[in-house]
């Protein structure tokens, strides 16, 4: 199995239980705030924004959160001093990991990153060490009791989609990020359910981790990333063969 496509169903399952504690919902107050700040507050002129707000209502944001979060981007509201920056480095077998990261202050999130990188036994690299091994991608994800595998291909690969895997429970469906708000749109206009769709960063080559305790390092360090406040998201370049994942539990 692919390493992100796990780590995706992982992230997915822990979003549930971040959400009751506030932890995502401050995430993506930030997200909504960076894009707000670039792009003003118009969703419907803003997609950036618009899968901002698409993620936030998914998890049960309240609304009065959102307009908030807009509000503090357009400068109505202080709050809104966030920088975005890429981390780089290596988790554990040499395995590639780039994070997304929104802070109000690089000098506080840096060497916290590079902490959690060495406690999982990975190193943080320097600026372009790892990012040219992603490509920056829409992904759009359907729950395969909505439509079989034939009608979602047919929908997505018409909206002008590049691929639909099968990842977990759900349709994966990639394409290039300017042409993700029509795909959405193709889905939920043929009645599909369709998840908040999001600009995600796919690995172009991966590494295989067979040895169990490698892959457990990659995994906790991972889980640590994403439980930083600061990091919007998480990417690596791995694929778990069935018998380690079948160890890992």
């Amino acid at each position: 199995m692919a390493g992100h496509s796990h780590w995706a169903n992982i992230a997915r399952k822990k979003s549930l239980i971040d959400a009751k504690r506030g932890k995502l919902w401050s995430k993506l107050a930030k997200a909504i705030i960076v894009a707000a700040k670039h792009g003003g507050p118009d969703p419907d002129a803003n997609l950036r924004l618009r899968y901002a707000i698409d993620a936030a209502k998914a998890v049960s944001m309240p609304k009065d959160n959102i307009q908030r979060a807009i509000r503090t981007g357009t400068g109505e509201l202080k709050g809104g001093n966030l920088e975005e920056s890429l981390y780089e480095g290596y988790a554990a077998g040499g395995v590639a990991v780039l994070c997304e990261i929104l802070t109000d202050n690089k000098n506080r999130t840096a060497p916290e990153i590079r902490k959690v990188f060495e406690m999982c036994d990975g190193k943080l690299g320097a600026t372009g060490c790892v990012a040219y091994l992603f490509q920056r991608k829409g992904m759009v994800r359907v729950p395969q009791e909505a439509a079989a595998e034939e009608r979602v291909m047919e929908i997505a690969l018409e909206a002008g989609a590049d691929d639909v895997k099968v990842a977990g429970d759900r349709w994966e469906i990639t394409c290039e990020p300017a042409t993700m708000a029509g795909i959405l749109e193709a889905l939920q206009g043929a009645g599909l359910a369709v998840e908040p769709g999001g600009i995600v960063r796919l690995p172009s080559s991966t590494v295989t981790v067979e040895d169990v305790d490698v892959a457990r390092k990659v995994l906790d360090l991972l889980e640590r990333l994403d439980d930083h406040d600061d990091v919007q998201s998480v990417a690596a370049n791995f694929s778990i063969p069935d018998e380690a994942l079948a160890q890992l539990g």
